[in-house]
């Protein structure tokens, strides 16, 4: 069985949201017949290259709130990250293109490496003072997760390089009616969107698996729509 994942790095609900699912996973019976494959999902695609923003103050300004209100926002985000055993700063990080980053992992898939990349990408991101919008540190991160530095490099110095790759996944997202992430298709038959619970990962794998319908599940437990507005629950 494939479990096909869109998700954007800058989403911090599909953070919490691969930990969940990991853990839903674990608990599956046949876990070992699961092939899990990342796609690509850009919450920001018009943003330009280097036009990057302190998290905090992006917040506020989409959300019209004061600075106070958009940590207090980004604390409650980081008491769910930090529930799975996530690290998560609130502080000192950066918003910014995340096209780059997808190119790179779409490399990383073909080596072989993208879940690792991509776990490698989350931390340095939401737990680590390391900015993923920075080519050196995508170069870095890259031979962390066991790819070719130069090969990382020329990847993203050729700006054609997979781009096509990620816009596939793009297209086949809104094909698949994804308006926001993490969104978690299940062998093209299924589909759960948001950081639902572990348990409910495991019950959606176990009724794929077995043939019955899924009842598309929302996003309540919180999700990044595609204006890269990113829910904060309540409960």
């Amino acid at each position: 069985m494939r479990v096909e994942i869109w998700s954007d790095i800058a989403c911090p609900w599909c953070y919490i949201g691969k930990a969940r699912f990991e853990k839903g996973l674990a608990a599956f019976a046949h876990r070992d017949e699961v092939e899990v494959v990342h796609r690509s999902f850009e919450l920001d695609p018009s943003r330009a290259k280097h036009d990057t923003a302190p998290v905090v103050e992006m917040l506020a300004k989409k959300y019209g709130r004061t600075l106070d209100e958009a940590r207090a926002m980004e604390e409650h985000v980081a008491s769910n990250a930090r529930s799975e055993g996530l690290g998560y700063r609130t502080e000192g990080r950066d918003h910014g293109s995340t096209f780059d980053i997808h190119r790179l992992l779409h490399l990383a898939r073909a080596r072989g490496r993208q879940d690792e990349l991509l776990d490698l990408a989350y931390r340095a991101n939401f737990a680590e003072e390391r900015s993923v919008f920075d080519a050196e540190v995508l170069v870095d991160l890259a031979a962390e997760a066991g790819l070719d530095a130069d090969e990382a490099r020329a990847v993203l110095t050729d700006e054609d390089a997979y781009a096509d790759d990620v816009r596939t996944d793009e297209r086949e997202a809104a094909e698949l009616g994804a308006t926001g992430v993490p969104f978690f298709v299940l062998d093209r038959r299924y589909g759960v969107s948001g950081g639902q619970p572990a348990e409910v990962f495991t019950q959606a794998l176990e009724q794929a698996w077995q043939g019955r319908a899924i009842t598309p599940i929302g996003a309540a437990a919180g999700a990044c729509d595609a204006d890269g507005s990113c829910e904060v629950p309540q409960a």
